[in-house]
């Protein structure tokens, strides 16, 4: 085997054991880890500026995939391509070892957590008042995943106020303090930052896991809880200084251990609603300072449905799963089955959006499988239309204040297409192409509803904005591979026409 660059940063603590009796491709993997990964990736593949290379976290990759990565690095990252330095075995071993579960399993609780904790600023030392010339409540949060930046958008005149740097990879969307004036992030490697929008600084940061789906804080703004795949666990911290309070395993009522899906907050209930993906319920969550205190409640499901969408009441969950077929609605109350919805393929529920029509209340969902959107009828949940689209698609949204539905194309030839729905007609009335080619998704409306933004999902890509009543182009933000954009007056009062 030829000598390898990288080993003068092997001083880190190589803490994953290899048997004496392992096969010599897998020790020989270990030490080409330790020597070449762990200086970014952790000694334990639990992560550190680089992902954690675990199972649970490399997902659906297939080995192909990684096989490639490895050999080629990945571009406007700090991955480095190997495939010089490495012959085909050896990446081909290496990769097959990151497949396979470590020889300790990984551990990550509440003194994990409280050492992984890093304060930027004293809450004393934050300004009284914001650190630019704008409505607070009418910004735009853009999260560029090209560079792992976040940009700040005036609301009225689009554009940009501040750029800065969050934790890589976030998913599940910020969420915004009560006020608007602060915003939590959370990264899919389970690392949180509380980050002051008036001051434009980062104030406190915590890694709450090892894998993360989601965050929510709870309706008083005390608590932030964490969504964790890895462990499987619910973390609870504090939401100013993310002191941990507790980590509750993910366990059904039978002891089954299960992933955790995702977690919403549900404001007239007082609590926060955790899906789990591996068995038949759903937790109601109160938490308190003292985990003694706090309230856990079982909701039975029919089956277990890790995509919801809640009614305006927060008294009906919607859910489905890849393995449904269709969607429920259950009563949050008592997990009453209220009905279920002939809907096929797989309805994206938690990016579908509500609207009034004729005194009744609408539900429309995009799908994640079929080139179609499905209307639901709130009343007597009745499929009411189902509107052929150009492909399957993601994100659905809306505004009480407009007359339309906007939602996107997100896989397919015509990635780079956008529907709108009238909302009365339920037609299509146009569909747009703002980069013909180039993939078109994630809309989200202003305080007003009077515009739609639209994400170019590129590296050279931008935030593109529309008049909703005339669908003119009015204005176009460059922006690094822009995600979800989020508009700080909408998500605070919970606007019907966005996601929770």
């Amino acid at each position: 085997m030829r000598e390898r660059a990288g080993s003068h940063l092997a001083p880190l603590l190589f803490l994953l054991s290899v048997l004496a009796t392992a096969p010599a491709a897998a020790r020989e993997a270990a030490v080409l880890y330790r020597d070449l990964c762990a200086v970014c990736h952790g000694p334990d593949r639990l992560g550190a500026s680089g992902p954690p290379l675990l199972p649970q976290t490399l997902g659906r990759r297939s080995e192909a995939d990684i096989v490639r990565i490895v050999r080629e690095g990945l571009p406007a990252t700090r991955m480095p391509a190997f495939g010089d330095l490495l012959e085909a075995e050896e990446i081909r071993d290496l990769v097959r070892y990151l497949r396979r579960p470590p020889d300790k399993p990984p551990r990550f609780g509440m003194a994990e957590i409280a050492a992984s904790h890093r304060r930027f600023v004293a809450e004393e030392a934050l300004p009284d008042r914001p650190r630019f010339a704008a409505d607070p409540l009418d910004l735009f949060l853009v999260v560029e995943k090209g560079d792992h930046h976040a940009s700040l958008l005036d609301g009225d005149r689009f554009v940009r106020l501040a750029r800065f740097p969050t934790p890589r990879a976030l998913h599940g969307g910020p969420k915004f303090t009560r006020d608007g004036r602060f915003v939590h992030f959370a990264s899919r490697d389970g690392w949180l930052l509380r980050y002051d929008l008036w001051g434009l600084q980062p104030v406190v940061k915590v890694r709450a896991g090892i894998a993360t789906r989601n965050i929510a804080l709870t309706p008083d703004g005390r608590f932030l809880v964490v969504a964790d795949t890895l462990p499987r666990a619910v973390v609870v911290l504090d939401a100013v200084d993310y002191r941990p309070v507790e980590v509750i395993p993910a366990r059904g009522a039978d002891g089954t251990v299960s992933r955790v899906a995702a977690v919403y907050q549900a404001p007239p209930r007082g609590s926060v609603i955790v899906a789990l993906r591996d068995v038949a319920e759903a937790w109601e969550l109160v938490p308190a300072a003292d985990p003694a205190r706090r309230r856990l409640r079982r909701i039975p499901l029919p089956e277990p449905l890790d995509d919801v969408l809640f009614d305006p009441a927060y008294r009906l969950l919607v859910g489905s799963s890849r393995s449904s077929r269709g969607a429920w609605v259950v009563a949050l109350g008592d997990g009453r089955v209220v009905a279920r919805l002939p809907i096929e393929g797989f309805p994206h529920l938690a990016s579908g959006v509500t609207f009034v029509r004729d005194g009744r209340r609408l539900l429309i969902t995009p799908n994640l499988t079929r080139p179609e959107v499905t209307v639901v009828d709130m009343e007597d949940w009745r499929v009411v239309a189902r509107i052929p689209t150009l492909g399957p698609g993601f994100f659905a949204r809306s505004h009480r204040s407009s007359p339309h539905v906007w939602v996107d194309v997100f896989a397919g030839p015509h990635r780079d297409a956008v529907h709108v729905i009238d909302k009365r007609t339920l037609g299509i009335v146009a569909t747009l192409r703002p980069a013909p080619g180039r993939r078109s998704a994630h809309i989200e409306f202003d305080r007003e509803g009077r515009h739609a933004l639209v994400s170019i999902m590129e590296e050279d890509g931008a935030v593109v904005v529309y008049d909703d009543r005339t669908l003119v182009e009015v204005a176009r933000i460059p922006a690094r591979h822009p995600s979800g954009k989020y508009n700080v007056g909408n998500k605070i009062r919970f606007e019907e026409g966005t996601s929770h």
